[in-house]
């Protein structure tokens, strides 16, 4: 799987991810990954403009919807 990936991202950053997975602690995977995550939503937020957030949000709430009638 992560053959496949290296072909379109950069090799460095690859093998950098591949060396940090072998040496990695348990648990310290996953602190990188909700660091990342803390990040980017507020990033994602500020990108998108008022009219795209409400958007994503009433088709959210649309599916929520939804799966509950199924119910």
């Amino acid at each position: 799987m992560l053959d496949d990936m290296a072909i379109k991202k950069n090799p460095a950053a690859v093998a950098l991810g591949r060396r940090r997975a072998a040496t990695a602690q348990e648990g310290e995977l996953a602190e990188l990954g909700r660091q990342g995550g803390l990040i980017g939503g507020p990033a994602r937020t500020a990108a998108l403009s008022k009219k795209r957030r409400r958007e994503i949000a009433q088709a959210a709430a649309a599916a929520r919807w939804a799966r509950n009638k199924k119910r």
